[in-house]
């Protein structure tokens, strides 16, 4: 259970923090896009990582947009206060890697000791400024349990906004141009294949050798960039639009 911990300041508490989000526009296309290029540019890259892991994704103003874990911490991340549209920042939940990065405008890792949340009291964060231009579109946290793992982490942290920021500022001009938005991986696309030739969940996880909950994270992603709600559907709309 998470409980208050004891700061120079008033307590921060799941209960503080979930009464205190806002409602946000998660549903802007400028948000939406964001969202879609960063499931993107993490699905090969988790599919490696053998260790816990969680990466968060916000909004410039450090509103949670979107989230992915390793499945050993699903059922820990469903009992904790996180959830989309709360705010990250040190108002709404005390010292993160994300408000101190958003303090500081630029990448921040936070050992689990500084964190306030009791939450995050175990995990190694960091945080780093998503920025087209001048501007700042969004934060990025990468966090892990594994102390062996920060290294690596960091790492990724590192390397992902590159990829992120360019597939953003490639969709951004796709738009503007009036072309489809819909864009799908290889591996979405190889995932979309089987689930239109009637495969179950399960069964792809084996043809791919990939864990299940990494094909169901595949097929929320498709879904999502289809505006789809079933597999049926997927498979109509995908046809549509000769992805398949």
């Amino acid at each position: 259970m998470i409980t208050a911990i004891d700061t120079c300041r008033q307590p921060v508490n799941s209960k503080s923090m979930l009464s205190q989000m806002q409602q946000h526009d998660l549903n802007s296309p400028s948000n939406q896009l964001l969202i879609e290029v960063f499931q993107h540019s993490i699905l090969n890259i988790k599919d490696h990582l053998s260790g816990p892991y969680l990466f968060l994704l916000t909004d410039e103003e450090g509103v949670l947009l979107s989230m992915d874990y390793s499945c050993n911490l699903e059922s820990a991340v469903n009992r904790s206060p996180i959830h989309l549209g709360m705010f990250f920042t040190e108002k709404h939940c005390g010292v993160n890697a994300i408000s101190e990065a958003i303090s500081q405008g630029g990448p921040v890792y936070l050992p689990p000791e500084q964190h306030e949340s009791p939450f995050f009291k175990n995990w190694h964060c960091f945080s780093v400024p998503l920025t087209v231009g001048p501007t700042i579109v969004g934060y990025l946290d990468v966090s892990t349990i594994n102390a062996d793992m920060k290294s690596e982490l960091i790492a990724i942290a590192k390397l992902i906004p590159a990829d992120i920021l360019n597939n953003y500022q490639t969709r951004l001009v796709s738009q503007a141009a009036g072309q489809p938005s819909a864009q799908l991986s290889e591996r979405q696309l190889k995932v979309l294949a089987l689930i239109s030739q009637g495969l179950t969940g399960k069964a792809i996880a084996a043809k791919l050798k990939i864990k299940e909950c990494t094909v169901n994270h595949h097929k929320k992603v498709i879904f999502d960039k289809l505006g789809v709600q079933s597999s049926s559907e997927a498979v109509s709309v995908a046809t549509r639009l000769s992805f398949l």
